[in-house]
């Protein structure tokens, strides 16, 4: 049989330290491949091996038939082969359409001159094909993760590629956006297009793709059927466990008013109105772009008020920067943890100790021995696998840098922490683990309030439920009233809800 991918005992090590260890892949033509498995196991070092992004130590690459030695990113392009990354590979100063055409310019080049309202053209074509309703001319910075993520899969698809590799590709998308990804890839399956999709959402799995391989600890562990198999058994074969509830339960009893927000309005809001109380998740859903994120940044003086009040433990207060928001005991995950959350290069103990180094200084000096104390605690409290806290966040996993981001906020004894999408592109076992540590923070009296969009876990760990569309809040629900049915209705303007009304 001749796959269109096949992938025999790959291996690859980073100084020393195996990654990938005797993988096997074989992909066929016109199938939606799933690679599943925990962050760290391996899988997007493989498909950037795939992709020519690195070279591996040893094994065997055969593409359609033919062995062959990919060592670069146009190797792979020549041979067929487009990745949609896991982390947005944008450069935030240059346009849409410059960034969808980036080093293929030449299509539009004639006598030494760039025809720029011919490439913007098809820059257009390429957006209305994924569903993304902006200028090509618009800076990529100007544009909100969600859609950054589709200009990245616009970008792969215009490459016309026969292998297309998506890692992580809805990690940022709302359910509409999802829906028309998902009818893209099945017209691509049609026209013969090998698909290899790598998802922490397990759901995906079973609606788009045929057959799927589980990687653990650097090594696949097996290739299953989706029509014969069942989450319960790639879960075992992913984290080596049975996981017998992926959210875990929890006792709720709201006490007093911590935040409370009225007519909240930024150029994008218009008059948000929300209260979290003690040891309460408040969720807080929508469509991409109805102004979830842009309620966080308001509340942490990220983006100036035109208009509103905040009260924290029912006391007025002036928020015009985060660090006023930090003295009023508010924390922020933000939805992007590469470029707002981390500082890459810095090390695990520099990260955790970053908000709050006024703590551990003497005369203008880091008590260095209290700040690896308490970078030790976070490692250990929240289980952050690492070498020790000097390895550099950029070089862990994402789960493990979302739980860096964790830890340096909960340093900061917040009481009311503000997550925004806080497990995307997290693998199930470490999704579990947040969840965990939801939990433990309401335990001990912190509101939270879990901006996301992904619709199970909004119902499954919110007590209340607020949607919004275009900028307000058009529908509240309690957990025991809320369903996917009537929050997409509200998160689509179809109809409103206020609290309490059925």
């Amino acid at each position: 049989m001749t796959y269109a991918v096949e992938m025999r005992g790959i291996r690859k090590s980073f100084a020393g330290v195996p990654v990938l260890r005797d993988v096997d892949l074989a992909v066929t033509a016109g199938e939606v491949h799933a690679l599943l498995g925990e962050n760290g196991a391996g899988k997007s070092t493989l498909m950037k091996i795939l992709s020519g992004v690195f070279l591996p130590d040893s094994g065997r690459t055969v593409i359609h038939g033919r062995e062959m030695v990919i060592d670069s990113i146009r190797t792979a392009e020549a041979a067929g082969i487009a990745m949609i990354h896991q982390e947005l590979n944008v450069i935030p100063d240059l346009s849409v359409a410059d960034n969808l055409f980036l080093g293929r310019e030449n299509m539009w080049v004639r006598w030494g001159i760039l025809r720029t309202a011919r490439l913007r053209e098809a820059a257009r074509r390429e957006l209305e094909a994924v569903g993304l309703n902006v200028s090509p001319s618009v800076p990529v910075r100007h544009l909100g993760v969600g859609e950054k993520q589709l200009v990245e899969i616009a970008k792969a698809l215009s490459k016309q590629a026969n292998i297309l590799i998506m890692d992580e590709p809805t990690a940022a998308l709302t359910e509409t956006e999802t829906k028309r990804l998902f009818t893209m890839i099945r017209s691509l399956k049609e026209r013969g297009t090998a698909v290899i999709y790598i998802s922490h959402r397990m759901e995906e799995l079973l609606a788009i793709c045929d057959r799927v391989t589980v990687m653990r600890d650097g090594r696949s562990v097996g290739t299953f059927d989706v029509r014969k198999t069942d989450l319960n058994t790639l879960v075992r074969h992913m984290v080596g466990r049975p996981m017998s509830d992926r959210y875990p339960k929890r006792q709720s009893e709201p006490g007093r008013c911590l935040l409370r927000v009225s007519n909240l309005r930024t150029k994008k809001l218009k008059g948000v109105r929300l209260e979290i109380r003690a040891g309460e998740v408040v969720g807080l859903g929508g469509l991409m772009g109805a102004g979830r994120t842009e309620v966080a940044r308001a509340i942490m003086g990220l983006d100036p008020l035109e208009d509103g009040n905040i009260e924290v433990d029912g006391r007025p207060v002036v928020i015009r920067h985060p660090a006023d928001a930090l003295h009023h005991g508010l924390g922020f995950v933000t939805e992007d943890r590469k470029e707002q959350g981390l500082l890459l290069a810095q090390t695990v103990r520099e990260n955790l100790a970053l908000p709050t180094l006024g703590r551990r200084q003497r005369m203008g000096w880091i008590l260095r021995k209290q700040e690896n104390a308490m970078a030790r605690r976070h490692m250990e409290r929240l289980r952050i696998r690492a070498a020790g806290i000097e390895q550099p966040a950029a070089t862990l996993s994402g789960g493990n840098q979302q739980k860096v981001v964790f830890g340096k906020w909960l340093e900061t004894s917040p009481k009311i922490l503000i997550l925004d999408e806080p497990t995307r592109g997290v693998d199930v076992g470490a999704k579990a683990e947040i969840y965990e540590l939801i939990n433990e923070l309401t335990a001990q009296g912190i509101g939270i309030l879990l901006i996301s969009s992904d619709l199970p876990e909004l119902l499954a760990m919110s007590d209340r439920i607020l949607v919004m569309y275009e900028g307000s809040v058009t529908g509240i629900f309690h957990r025991q009233e809320a369903d996917q049915e009537a929050i997409m209705a509200c998160a689509t303007g179809q109809r409103r809800r206020e609290e309490g009304n059925r």
